[in-house]
């Protein structure tokens, strides 16, 4: 007799199956570097003809990480500064993006297309190929001086005297300016964020809005008593994703990868990597559980 499964365990299995893929491709293909990874880390290595041979150092590559390397830890600093900078940034600009193009209006099509486009541009294929000359993406030189021209064109003195009159902090001056200055570089890391706001906006109940709307609730209202508290759960997603996006291709890595590869102390190397790996865990799970705390489930 078939045993049925309760409603619980087909949603386990549904998750399994979910995630079985990213199993899969992790078990044959970054389970063994994972591990030989931390055997490199507490070992020094050397080029042999037959391949390497391994000395036991015990944590003196980490200590030469720490305390020794003249780099490490400045731009390890850095790039946790950055990304507490510009994660509210991100996910500021992805929630107001979404919610406008979420919005029906003529031409949505091609706005939400228009913004994740710099998602595409800034691939690796499409970097790699300007690289090497095949494609430009900014077109002649007269073009891009133009845009050059546009740029400087903000009035950033006048920007800051609106908000400093206007009696706001001067950190916070100095953060939107910031903020404005950059628009473009926010806009190319949002693009996915604008996606998952989206459709966490487009599952919320249509029939929510419309009782709100009968109880004389206005829009703003309508957006912090339902919209926001409904794609909480995806501020979180959005919040994790941002995190280990900027921290994927940072400075950080590409001391690392120097490391290993031009300076060939791949003990040091495998040292720095998991120390990034531990203070990037560490940030990632404080912020889950404070965010955690205010994600609203609706079932």
């Amino acid at each position: 007799m078939l045993r049925r499964w309760t409603l619980t365990q087909k949603r386990a299995m549904l998750g399994f199956t979910f995630i079985l893929p990213w199993l899969i491709g992790f078990v044959f293909l970054f389970a063994v570097p994972l591990i030989q990874s931390i055997s490199f880390s507490f070992n020094e290595l050397k080029v042999a003809p037959g391949g390497y041979e391994l000395q036991f150092a015990g944590f003196r590559n980490f200590k030469e990480a720490l305390f020794v390397d003249a780099n490490f830890n400045r731009i390890l600093t850095e790039s946790v500064t950055d990304m507490a900078w510009n994660v509210p940034l991100i996910l500021f600009f992805s929630l107001f993006s979404a919610a406008m193009l979420n919005q029906k209006f003529k031409g949505r099509a091609l706005a939400r297309a228009v913004f994740f486009l710099p998602v595409i541009l800034a691939s690796g294929a499409i970097s790699a190929a300007e690289t090497s000359g095949l494609i430009s993406l900014t077109g002649s030189s007269e073009v891009a001086k133009e845009l050059g021209e546009t740029q400087s064109g903000f009035d950033t003195l006048s920007f800051i005297l609106l908000l400093d009159s206007a009696g706001m902090p001067e950190w916070f001056i100095q953060y939107l300016v910031d903020a404005v200055m950059r628009i473009y570089e926010i806009i190319r890391s949002s693009g996915v964020q604008i996606l998952i706001f989206l459709a966490a906006l487009q599952s919320v109940p249509p029939a929510m809005y419309e009782v709100a709307k009968m109880e004389g609730a206005t829009a703003y209202e309508a957006f912090w008593k339902i919209t926001f508290p409904m794609v909480s759960p995806l501020i979180l997603t959005n919040v994790i994703y941002t995190i280990i996006d900027s921290f994927a291709d940072s400075p950080v890595t590409q001391k690392i990868y120097e490391t290993a590869f031009r300076s060939q102390n791949f003990g040091l190397s495998a040292a720095m990597s998991w120390l990034y790996t531990l203070v990037v865990a560490v940030i990632l799970v404080v912020i889950g559980v404070l965010i955690s705390r205010k994600v609203f489930y609706y079932n």
